[in-house]
């Protein structure tokens, strides 16, 4: 276990969430200061602010360098008062630490997750250097442990206290790490766990016509025992976690989409069984990143 893994595990660990003024911006640090609460850990929000680039690009030219700073900071620190008034919505009482840092998002908000519990941003910021699009994506890539992406669910989204926590399986050891996760998050917010397994990783419209469940017993016991294999532990160190499992025969994504819709929040590994070596980031993520109507937990193993 690195350094990195004991200050992650530490149970005073911040949750990191990273802001930018946005409305998503402010839909992450609401679900962080939730999360937050849950867990009874501080919150730690962050802003980067790219000073150091801004000076190396204006300082060959007569412009007023002094007033892009302060105005740089005078809008990180808005973004900060902002979302510190969020957090304490949720909870009055929380610890909130907030700070301004040099940089863009995706490399601060990478080093800031090697000592985070969790770290959480929103699924679309402001443009010109907000959290979006690529950003988002470097985070689910290359972050250290747990990166919640939260999305705009809109009145879909169900409440956190009824819904289930919803784990994507298959038989790699990113998807232990996931399990690891989600029952951790389960025990936490006491609710249950629904394992999902596809069989196979084709498309689910390959199959049209054919039976979403897959009756094939001997292929159906084989999953059963993918299950069982990945589950092996967890449920002895979790005995009030109740678990549901539900098999497929082809597409992960789809149905992961799917249970997104009744979910509070979808776990997964960064990348699963059909990647390709060295890829940081698999294809079942990038599209619960994207598509799905819940935030979506990304996990990283800790050796990586």
């Amino acid at each position: 276990m690195t350094e990195s893994d004991l200050a992650q595990q530490s149970p005073t660990a911040p949750i990191v969430v990273g802001t930018d003024g946005s409305e998503a911006g402010g839909r992450a640090v609401r679900w962080a200061a939730e999360a937050a609460a849950i867990g009874a850990r501080p919150l730690r929000i962050v802003h980067a602010a790219d000073l150091t680039a801004a000076q190396i690009l204006l300082d060959p030219y007569d412009l007023p360098m002094s007033s892009v700073t302060e105005a740089m900071r005078g809008f990180g620190a808005d973004c900060l008062h902002a979302a510190r008034a969020q957090a304490h919505t949720v909870d009055p009482a929380s610890a909130v630490e907030t700070v301004i840092v040099d940089g863009t998002p995706a490399p601060v908000l990478v080093a800031e997750s090697g000592t985070a519990h969790l770290t959480v941003v929103g699924a679309v910021g402001l443009s010109g250097g907000g959290l979006f699009g690529s950003t988002v994506l470097t985070l689910a890539a290359h972050a250290r442990g747990a990166l919640v992406v939260v999305r705009d669910a809109g009145s879909e989204q169900p409440a956190q206290g009824t819904a289930p926590i919803v784990v994507g399986v298959d038989d790699s050891e990113h998807s232990r790490s996931a399990v690891a996760a989600a029952f951790a998050e389960a025990d936490e917010r006491r609710a249950e766990l629904v394992v999902v397994h596809s069989w196979s990783d084709l498309r689910f419209g390959w199959f049209a016509g054919l039976p979403d469940a897959l009756l094939d017993g001997r292929a159906h016991a084989d999953a059963q025992e993918l299950i069982d294999d990945q589950l092996a532990g967890w449920q002895e160190k979790y005995p009030a976690v109740e678990v549901t499992r539900r098999i497929y025969l082809s597409g992960p994504s789809h149905h992961l989409i799917e249970w997104s819709s009744s979910a509070q929040l979808l776990v997964l590994g960064n990348r699963g069984r059909g990647g390709f070596p060295g890829l940081r980031l698999g294809s079942t993520a990038n599209a619960l990143i994207q598509c799905a109507r819940c935030p979506v937990m990304v996990v990283h193993p800790g050796s990586e």
